[in-house]
């Protein structure tokens, strides 16, 4: 495996026992939202990162490989809707807004983290190290 991918991987570990953490400390405790947003600053540099490094990669092979133009296109999509709902829920926290909602906001926020860090790493990160075989 890549030191890239290793990399990637690894952030994704961090950012998911940072979001495990929240949920034990409670969404609504001062400590739970200070840990949720420390891991903001993590994930944004995270999203970053792969917007750098991993996906102008995949967008120049993608160019001379139909099936990976798809899936690309395909994530891109999702990531808008994820990115939405995400800088949804940490402006709403930074502003102070915590309401009976909050708690089930974060619930699907940790859900569609979870989901999408498994289909990279299923799939994105998979294509990736095909071509750099």
């Amino acid at each position: 495996m890549s030191a890239l991918i290793e990399e990637f991987k690894r952030e994704h570990s961090e950012i998911i026992a940072t979001l495990r953490e929240v949920k034990e400390l409670g969404i609504l405790s001062g400590e739970g939202q200070a840990k949720l947003m420390s891991a903001r600053e993590g994930l944004l540099a995270h999203l970053k990162k792969e917007d750098e490094l991993l996906y102008p990669f995949l967008r120049k092979e993608a160019e001379h490989n139909k099936k990976l133009e798809e899936i690309l296109d395909l994530f891109a999509m999702d990531m808008e809707n994820v990115s939405r709902v995400v800088m949804e829920f940490f402006d709403k926290c930074a502003e102070g807004v915590i309401d009976s909602e909050f708690p089930r906001e974060f619930e699907s926020l940790f859900a569609a983290f979870r989901n999408r860090i498994r289909n990279e790493e299923d799939i994105l990160y998979e294509e990736h190290e095909k071509i750099n075989q």
